[in-house]
This record gives C-alpha cells, sequence and structure tokens, in this order.
C-alpha cells in the first residue's frame, strides 16, 4: 500500500500524464468563477509548462547579466570634459582647475566590445532568434487545451505543435522579435528624449503601439495553433479582436499586472527573510499570466470564427 501511495505521489508532478479534462454536464462558459475552477485544476500543469516556458526568457536574463557583469573599461562620463581641457589648455584658472578636476573624475564604466561576453550574447540573441516563435508556439497550444478542458501530455503535445507548425511559428517568432525590439527600443528612446511636444507626442503614440501590439499578441500566437490561415489573415484578425474581446483583454492585462505586482512585494518585502520568494516567480509566474491570456482570448475566437461555422452544421443535421 506504501508503495501504490507513493507511485500516486510522483505521478502529481509527472508531465506526461494526462489531465483531467471536462466533466459531463459542466458549464463551459468563460466567466470569473470558470477561471478560478479551471486554474485550480490544472495548477501542476501549468507549473509543468512553465519550467519549459522558462527557456523563452533565460537568454534574455543571460544577456543582461552578461551586459552587467561583463568586461568593462572606464569611460569619460561628463560632457563638460572636453571643452574644459581646452580652456585649462588655453587660458588655465582657478575655477576651471576644479571644474576640470569633477568632469575628470565623473568615469563611466562601458562594456568592452569583441570581448567574450558579447560573443556569448549574440550566440543568446540567435538562439532566442530561432527558436522562440517554436517555443511560443508550443506553450501557447497546450495553454488553448488547458483553456479548453481537453487532457493535455506535456512533452508530447509540446513537440507535436513544433512539428506542426515549424516553418510559420519560426516566421512569426521573426516577427514578433522584430517589432518587440523596435518598440521596446522606441519607447526607452522617447522616454529619455528632451520634453518637447512632439517628443511626448510620440512617446505616447508609441505607448499605445505597445498596447495595442501587446494585446494582439494575445491572439496570434493562438489563432496559428488553431487555424490553418496566412500571417497577414492572423495579424488582421488580431488587431480586430483587440477591440471586440476588449473587456476580456483589460481584465487580462490587469490579473498580469496584479499577479505580477504581488510576487514584486513579496520579494522587496519577504526576499530577504525567505530567499524562496526570489525563486517562486520563475515557478508559476510565466504559466499564470499566459492562462491569464489564453483564456481572455479564446472565447473570443470561438466567438467569432468557430461559433459561427459550427452553427451551420448543426443546423444542417
Amino acid at each position: 500500500m506504501a508503495h501504490s501511495n507513493n507511485k500516486k505521489r510522483f505521478r502529481l508532478l509527472d508531465p506526461m500524464r494526462d489531465g483531467k479534462g471536462v466533466e459531463k454536464g459542466e458549464d463551459t462558459t468563460p466567466t470569473l468563477g470558470r477561471f478560478f475552477k479551471l486554474w485550480g485544476r490544472k495548477f501542476w500543469k501549468l507549473i509543468s509548462l512553465n519550467l519549459l516556458m522558462l527557456v523563452q526568457i533565460i537568454p534574455l536574463l543571460l544577456i543582461v547579466y552578461l551586459y552587467m557583469a561583463g568586461p568593462k573599461t572606464p569611460t569619460l562620463y561628463s560632457p563638460l570634459y572636453a571643452p574644459l581641457l581646452g580652456a585649462q589648455t588655453v587660458a588655465p584658472t582657478t575655477v576651471g582647475s576644479t571644474l576640470f578636476n569633477s568632469a575628470a573624475g565623473l568615469m563611466h564604466q562601458t562594456p568592452i566590445f569583441n570581448s567574450w561576453a558579447h560573443w556569448v550574447m549574440g550566440i543568446l540573441v540567435v538562439f532566442l532568434l530561432v527558436t522562440y516563435g517554436w517555443q511560443r508556439t508550443a506553450s501557447t497550444y497546450i495553454l488553448r487545451n488547458l483553456v479548453r478542458g481537453d487532457g493535455v501530455f506535456m512533452i508530447s503535445d509540446y513537440f507535436y505543435a513544433i512539428r506542426r507548425n515549424l516553418k510559420q511559428g519560426f516566421v512569426m517568432g521573426l516577427i514578433d522579435c522584430v517589432a518587440l525590439f523596435a518598440l521596446g527600443f522606441d519607447l526607452f528612446y522617447f522616454w529619455n528624449a528632451p520634453s518637447t511636444g512632439a517628443n511626448n507626442v510620440m512617446y505616447l503614440l508609441i505607448f499605445a503601439l505597445v498596447f495595442i501590439y501587446g494585446v494582439m499578441r494575445f491572439y496570434t500566437y493562438l489563432m496559428m495553433v488553431t487555424f490553418n490561415m496566412k500571417l497577414s489573415k492572423i495579424f488582421k484578425n488580431a488587431l480586430i479582436f483587440t477591440v471586440l474581446g476588449f473587456k476580456r483583454n483589460i481584465l487580462a492585462l490587469l490579473g498580469m499586472g496584479v499577479l505580477t505586482g504581488i510576487f514584486v512585494a513579496l520579494i522587496i518585502f519577504f526576499g530577504r527573510v525567505v530567499p524562496a520568494f526570489y525563486i517562486i516567480p520563475f515557478l508559476c509566474l510565466l504559466g499564470f499570466c499566459g492562462f491569464m491570456s489564453t483564456f481572455a482570448a479564446y472565447p473570443i475566437i470561438e466567438k467569432y470564427m468557430i461559433a459561427p461555422v459550427q452553427k451551420p452544421s448543426a443546423e444542417g443535421e
């Protein structure tokens, strides 16, 4: 009997074990109550999926770490150094000497380019560009099945989704990475740009584009794993669903923001006392946030793309 109990306990975290499906006669209306019921039922599946999804962010974390901790060289930071040096060379003064020494003391640690750290960073960037679309496709396929209440075999379904969407998933990932980089770069640039009317308008415009594209991402990969569609059609529909599913999209964003805020607060206030709080977000944050966005988006896709096709078939029967 003890052997049987141990086997059952270890099967709890078995990623190959099929999950519990929808009970017969169960109300599947995508309400908030349904979300928490399904979330509790699929809790351990989401933890297992989250571990697979970590590969999507580990390269980024390593790139940031290598940039911060890699080889650096001290560089003069103050823009006043050059003119003060010229002034002191031509007509040295006591005040000028004081200002020059202050400017010369402002040193900035600049990363050394073409070092081993930058080669490793380049390899990680290439790895991310090549594999991100496949990773996101596979995780979205599993999240969709969890939201629908389908049984899930974690590892086999993960690689099945990659094989099924090999070419389109790769192209989608490239487009996604380029778009995210461009929007992030523009947002950072105009955030640090001088505060002028034109710059403020551009910042608000870029911020709006970041919001719109962020919500569109709820739908792009989800439609790709559900239908056989061209990417142009997928992006067009995603933009439309951003508006049609506005309420559900906002609730999902709020939920993801609240969850992230809770983890950040736990780390800030209790991280030093309980170091485990630094690890917990890596165990569940990606999976839980992905589940929220998929639960918000799939009913919209089902309502406007699946139900209209199924209804005439049902009437014909």
